[in-house]
């Protein structure tokens, strides 16, 4: 944050409550990754893509690369933040067809800069947003080669992933999965300088992907977790069914004995035993005495008083307003081939309206007006909630 101006991503970070430290909510590192992504494979895999993405940056900076042997790890965001320097290149490209989930790159601000310094043959190259463009093309092709793998499984078709889109942030604002997910670690060696390449998976997609290469979720471990014959034992209890087998055996099956209260003992029925200390037989054997049923809120009331305060706090903080005429994409060497009298097209209609931006997010659609003697933007529609929300996709 710079002259009382807060970005987008930490208006984000501070209504989620993400917290910008890179601990969790609590103030505390959260605890060890689950084991249920099948590390092994997805580490084999990534070993089959390393050598097409060396060849690629090969192809596009025109020096030696070579990389170490690629790894996988289950990890939690405060474990992925430890190992990653303070600013980052943060690079989207989540998952829209055949999975669904996080898909995320994140590279040091120095590899960028050589990366781009390489291609754009400068030195010292500036992060701007040709720079980002590079980036998004350099990781655009490794996503693609990663997808034509997957795809000659056979098990996952028209798998796709959103446009790649890179951000220059601190550590702590970058939109790391939730929960367990798989990070690819690939060592780079560019021009003799060691660099690293991280990609996040979230864990769902991650586990697909471990499917569909032939493998999957190991077994859950033994503390605590309940297998298939312990499921169907538990469900036996509930219906009443015996429990002869569940009990390993201990005689007769449970639902086999004689009621409670037709039981003898002693010639006494046990429906008329006295209480024992004063305590019910009911209190022993049924439901504790003094327990009262569980009320929840009512939900349907809206956030607390405090939630909906917080807002309040960024009122007075100012957002870039764009608005946008048009888009196009073009390749790095018709870019660079631009000069004075360049004539470029753009996707949009003569006088289709024009998309109008606040942080870079679409919120309504105008037309272009001229007020004296500077240009201006008429608001012709407001998108709907679900609008923004299918844009951001």
């Amino acid at each position: 944050m710079s002259d009382g101006v807060i970005s987008q991503d930490e208006i984000d970070a501070l209504l989620s409550g993400v917290p910008m430290d890179g601990l969790n909510a609590s103030g505390q590192v959260s605890g060890a990754p689950s084991a249920n992504i099948d590390a092994a494979t997805l580490t084999k895999f990534a070993g089959e893509v390393k050598d097409p993405l060396v060849e690629n940056l090969k192809q596009m900076t025109g020096v030696e690369v070579s990389a170490g042997d690629p790894s996988v790890e289950a990890a939690t965001r405060d474990q992925f933040l430890a190992k990653l320097p303070e600013m980052v290149i943060a690079t989207t490209a989540d998952f829209s067809n055949g999975l669904k989930g996080d898909h995320l790159y994140v590279i040091s601000t120095e590899c960028a800069q050589k990366l781009v310094s390489l291609v754009n043959k400068e030195e010292n190259a500036a992060l701007d947003d040709m720079a980002m463009s590079v980036i998004n093309e350099t990781l655009s092709t490794h996503t693609n080669d990663e997808i034509t793998a997957l795809d000659k499984t056979g098990k996952l078709s028209g798998l796709a992933c959103n446009p790649a889109e890179s951000i220059s942030v601190p550590k702590a604002m970058v939109r790391i999965p939730q929960n367990t997910f798989a990070l690819f670690t690939f060592p780079l060696t560019i021009d003799g300088q060691a660099y690293t390449l991280w990609e996040a998976v979230g864990g769902d997609p991650a586990q697909s992907m471990a499917v569909a290469l032939g493998g999957g979720a190991t077994a859950a471990a033994a503390g605590g977790s309940l297998n298939a014959a312990d499921m169907a034992s538990l469900g036996g209890m509930a219906s009443g069914a015996p429990m002869g087998g569940a009990m390993g055996g201990m005689g007769a099956p449970m639902g086999g004995m004689a009621p409670m209260g037709g039981m003898q003992m002693g010639g006494m029925p046990m429906g008329g035993m006295a209480p024992m200390g004063g305590m019910p037989m009911g209190g022993m054997m049924g439901t504790p005495p003094n327990v009262q049923s569980l009320q929840y809120p009512n939900l349907m009331g809206g956030g607390a008083p405090s939630d909906q305060g917080n807002i309040g706090l960024l009122m007075d903080v100012f957002m870039e307003m764009t608005v946008e005429l048009g888009r196009t994409k073009k390749p790095i060497k018709e870019i660079l081939g631009f000069g004075e009298g360049t004539i470029i097209e753009l996707d949009k209609l003569a006088g289709e309206p024009v998309d109008i931006l606040v942080n870079h997010k679409p919120i309504a659609k105008g037309e272009v007006v001229v007020i004296d003697e500077n240009f201006g933007v008429r608001i012709t529609e407001i998108l709907s909630p679900q609008e923004r929300v299918n844009e951001l996709r």
